[in-house]
């Protein structure tokens, strides 16, 4: 293992992943807060004060351990979930949707930033490698959050925003796979089967969209 390069990509990924994960579990505490719950509120966590958000064993110790342990082939981490109380929301059936679909949400337009800061730096002619390689983590840490965090299995986002979907009995039925949905969503991670049947398609898409949004600052430091 090479530790100058494990630290070069630390530091150039630290900071796209502090705000990846601070405005994702911020959005969400916000958006409830706006529908009704001031669960987040309350406790301290509608902030930007990535200390808020850390879980120190998922946000960091897991993340390194599988780094060196999968000599960098495979990373996986996650944030302090912010507390939601959903009967709390005015309407929590459709109000869940919204509050779900904010982390994620916050990811994609986080993406398009790191995207446009990357096509200024390029056009104005910025050749700093660390500067351009940040942006690029920027862009690539949003979209894999935004795209694994909609894969509709609960406790994940995109899990309750097809629990918000459905017709209650089967949004029941699927609310109660919950308590083990991290380890199924795992068991299908390490499978292969979320990386090659969800997050590659969806990624691939939000590289289009970025695409397509980025056009006039391409045509304009064309």
């Amino acid at each position: 293992m090479d530790i100058s390069n494990l630290i070069q990509t630390v530091a150039i990924y630290a900071i796209p992943v502090i705000f990846a994960i601070t405005l994702h579990e911020a959005a969400h505490g916000y958006v409830a807060r706006h529908f009704g719950d001031n669960t987040a509120y309350a406790e301290g966590r509608i902030t930007l004060n990535p200390m808020k958000h850390i879980d120190p064993i998922g946000t960091i110790a897991m993340p390194l351990l599988l780094y060196f342990a999968t000599a960098g082939a495979f990373v996986f981490g996650y944030a302090k979930p912010v507390p939601v109380n959903f009967s709390q929301l005015r309407h929590p059936k459709r109000d869940m949707i919204w509050v779900a679909l904010a982390g994620p949400a916050s990811n994609f337009i986080q993406a398009i930033l790191w995207a446009v800061l990357y096509a200024l730096m390029v056009g104005f002619g910025i050749n700093e490698r660390f500067f351009l390689g940040m942006a690029k983590a920027g862009i690539l840490t949003n979209l894999v959050m935004w795209a694994f965090n909609l894969f509709p299995l609960p406790p994940l986002d995109g899990g309750r925003v097809l629990v918000g979907l459905l017709p209650h009995r089967a949004a029941y039925a699927l609310a109660r796979v919950e308590p083990w949905g991290f380890f199924i969503v795992m068991g299908l991670v390490i499978a292969g089967v979320v990386s090659k049947l969800w997050m590659l398609p969806l990624m691939e898409l939000g590289y289009w969209l970025i695409n397509l949004v980025m056009t006039p600052f391409n045509m304009l430091f064309a």
